[in-house]
């Protein structure tokens, strides 16, 4: 967000005022690009869509080609992605350029995945799960590189598919220390309390990971990205409510969430 921000005020005091605009959305949190949007940050789905002005690569990063290209046409390329990403980005490239057949463990076309695909090398293989490996791989030394928000649990179960073929595979779990530390802190509040609420967009692999976590400890965990969403008969019988959040989630949206729970409470009879 600081970065973009900065990019909107220098784009505000230059001459041409060109603009700036974000490849995507910065992250995955409706509210927050509607925020940039009403700051004047426009989102383009494309480099060709965008003729001058900053360009910022969002926080799932990109290919390099796609920077290449934006810098070829002229645009002045702000580089957001997160740096966990670009760990993920430098252990795939170099898995590849040390000949390992590179396994991404994520969701096929999300955007995160795609850019960690682009630097695994083009025979790079995208798997959720062990039923998505292919029946021959084309090669033996296989390199594990994982989508930064993904939990252990799905790349334990691809490590364990690729040994039960007599293949041990190199890994960098590149995981986000934080994403781990944030999933497990969730799932043992979920166990703690009679309902979990997890805030945060929809369309936030994090967020949704978070939530079909607590689900699994917790049968009232609901996904909200709004206080506007809360029902307050979820809440009916309930001693304790748990709040947990995605990374993407500003702290604003979570505080307001919980003032809105409070509120509840409060017109209890």
């Amino acid at each position: 967000m600081a970065l973009v921000n900065k990019a909107a005020c220098v784009a505000q005091t230059s001459k041409n005022n060109a603009g700036v605009y974000t490849l995507g959305p910065l992250i995955h949190n409706p509210q927050v690009v509607s925020e940039l949007r009403e700051r004047g940050v426009k989102q383009a789905d494309a480099v060709e869509q965008v003729e001058e002005g900053i360009l910022v690569i969002r926080s799932h990063g990109v290919a390099p080609a796609v920077i290449e290209q934006a810098r070829l046409k002229g645009l002045r390329v702000v580089d957001a992605t997160c740096p966990h990403v670009s760990k993920a980005h430098k252990a795939a490239q170099q898995l590849r350029e040390r000949g390992y057949l590179v396994v991404v463990v994520g969701e096929l076309g999300h955007p995160e995945v795609e850019g960690i695909r682009a630097y695994a090398g083009d025979d790079a293989i995208v798997v959720q799960e062990p039923s998505d490996l292919p029946k021959d791989l084309k090669s033996s030394k296989i390199g594990i590189v994982v989508q930064t928000t993904q939990v252990v649990g799905a790349l334990n179960a691809i490590i364990d598919a690729l040994k039960k073929r007599n293949i041990t595979p190199i890994v960098r779990n590149t995981i986000c220390f934080a994403t781990r530390q944030r999933q497990e802190a969730a799932i043992k509040l979920a166990a703690t309390v009679d309902v979990m609420v997890v805030v945060g967009g929809r369309n936030s692999g994090n967020t949704t990971r978070l939530a079909q976590l607590c689900q699994t400890v917790c049968s009232r965990t609901h996904h909200v990205e709004s206080p506007a969403e809360l029902v307050k008969a979820w809440f009916k019988d309930t001693t304790a409510v748990g709040i947990t959040a995605g990374a993407s989630t500003p702290e604003n949206q979570i505080i307001a969430v919980e003032e809105a729970l409070h509120a509840f409470e409060r017109q209890k009879p």
